[in-house]
């Protein structure tokens, strides 16, 4: 009986992942319980399990005789370490997953609950919410999926483990694990802008000039970068080359439209740019997405507008565009390298 707690008490462990000490208190806790709860709870106990041989010793302040557990006495025993074993695993689950919010984590789905997605992340139980579901993706159980973590919290005694596919990090993430060069600091991801399921801009630049940022993140092919958009069911990544420069950054986050002129209002940070005509559904998206995404990456209210649509006053005397780029603006040429025009990013 004795090598078969040990035995127990030694299963529980592998499988919980529980400290064998906590297991040995809290059963040695719940036979306190247990004999109080038969000869009185003023009476001063104490149990040892002993830790090599799995013999319990009883000692107490009082004469306590013999002592018969009973039915009663030894259900309470039995629940306290059932409970206790549980507040144990439930306390170890926060402890490993509380420090890895923002990573991506791989597990299998469960079920389906009122549309969120229940997941079996290994020892633990997560759940994305409907609100951080991509909408349009499906997913039955048994299937693979991957997600970011981006809340661990306590329920009660329960421990509730948040997952998100909606998230703009976990694209960073995915980024880190397709791009050596990201995950080892090389090229930084400065910003990025997403519509889940639709499209995002990713905003990168390099620390070392001998690097080129988005040909990296692209790969030989576009084999990075259609590793992503597969794990993210076929959404379109516009890879922006990040700029000082706000005027810059502009032109290419609306890329790959082309831009005539452009105008910056520092009040209220408006940015009023003037595309050719034929440019103009390009440069504003379908239902507006380019141009939405733009606004968020680069902080700017961009309005767009072609040059038919122009005031008169954007023109010079001659009736040449003002603030038009030159030929040899660089960043008008080639900062906006784009993620659509790869192969495999479509």
């Amino acid at each position: 009986m004795n090598r078969e707690l040990l035995q127990a008490i030694e299963a529980i462990r592998l499988e919980k992942d529980i400290d064998a000490d906590l297991i040995f208190d809290t059963i040695e806790q719940a036979m306190v319980a247990a004999i109080q709860k038969k000869v009185g709870e003023d009476v001063n106990i104490n149990c040892t399990l002993d830790r090599r041989s799995g013999e319990l010793s009883v000692t107490s302040d009082d004469e306590l005789g013999a002592i018969d557990l009973g039915r009663i006495a030894a259900q309470t025993a039995k629940q306290v370490i059932i409970q206790s074993l549980r507040d144990a695993e439930n306390a170890a689950v926060y402890n490993d997953f509380e420090g890895r919010v923002g990573e991506i984590i791989i597990g299998q789905v469960q079920r389906i609950e009122g549309g969120a997605i229940i997941v079996n992340i290994g020892r633990a139980e997560a759940i994305i919410p409907r609100a951080d579901r991509v909408r349009g993706e499906m997913y039955t159980p048994g299937d693979r999926i991957r997600a970011i973590i981006t809340e661990v919290k306590r329920v009660g005694t329960r421990v509730k483990i948040i997952l998100s596919r909606v998230s703009p990090e976990i694209v960073r993430r995915l980024f880190e694990l397709e791009v050596p060069e990201v995950s080892d600091g090389i090229i930084e991801i400065r910003r990025i802008a997403r519509e889940p399921g639709y499209r995002t801009k990713i905003a990168v630049h390099s620390t070392d000039p001998r690097v080129d940022c988005v040909g990296a993140c692209v790969g030989i092919r576009g084999t990075r970068i259609k590793a992503i958009t597969d794990e993210l069911n076929g959404e379109k990544i516009d890879i922006i080359r990040w700029s000082e420069s706000e005027e810059d950054l502009i032109v290419n986050a609306l890329r790959p439209a082309q831009i005539a002129s452009l105008a910056m209002e520092d009040a209220g940070k408006i940015c009023r740019v003037v595309v050719p005509d034929d440019q103009l559904a390009l440069a504003i998206g379908r239902k507006g997405q380019n141009v939405r995404l733009a606004t968020r990456l680069t902080g700017w209210d961009i309005k767009i507008e072609g040059v038919t649509q122009m005031p008169h006053s954007a023109r010079d005397e001659n009736g040449n565009l003002i603030n038009a780029p030159t030929e040899g603006d660089g960043a008008a040429a080639s900062d906006g390298v784009t993620a659509d025009k790869t192969p495999g990013s479509e």
